[in-house]
């Protein structure tokens, strides 16, 4: 994919930022509920420079993950071709909306032979630490990282400089 075209795609892709609260205090269904209305998934594609918002991958239907049998183990799909699922929350704070959490998931597909190795167990832990705030990039490559930052950046400034130092250092090591 060209640049061009990726940062088209890039525009027509939105962050869930800052919906209302389901449990403003009323106390009724919901209350104490995990929300993920201000999570997005990112997916980075080192091999292709890319990186882009794909919402289906919230329950495993990202494009990438769709038409593959799900391997147990890594080396069951030596071919695979890495990939990143980043999870990012929003949060606002006192300057405005900022990148609160941020913690990237590996996976791996090797689409002509239909296998795909992800550890769900991974996948829900660092969604989990995404949420409270956590920034787990320091396991990625520093090519995906480059790319996440860049993505965060073009994709809006204001809530990269609303961010804090944590996630600034640890996307630019």
């Amino acid at each position: 994919m060209s640049s061009d075209q990726s940062s088209n795609q890039k525009k027509t892709n939105a962050f869930t930022i800052i919906k209302d609260d389901s449990t403003d205090g009323h106390g009724g269904y919901g209350a104490g509920t995990i929300s993920l209305e201000n999570m997005s998934p990112v997916i980075i594609d080192p091999e292709e420079n890319n990186a882009y918002v794909d919402m289906g991958a919230m329950h495993a239907r990202s494009d990438i993950e769709r038409r593959v049998k799900y391997m147990p183990n890594r080396e069951d799909v030596p071919n695979g071709r890495l990939y990143w699922i980043v999870w990012v929350n929003v949060e606002r704070g006192e300057k405005g909306p900022y990148y609160a959490g941020v913690a990237g998931s590996e996976l791996r597909v090797d689409r002509p032979n239909k296998r795909a190795y992800k550890s769900m167990a991974q996948h829900v832990t660092h969604m989990e630490k995404s949420l409270k705030g956590k920034i787990v990039v320091e396991h990625m490559d520093e090519h995906s990282k480059k790319l996440l930052k860049d993505f965060l950046v073009d994709f809006n400034g204001e809530m990269w400089s609303n961010s804090t130092n944590e996630l600034k250092d640890a996307l630019s090591e």
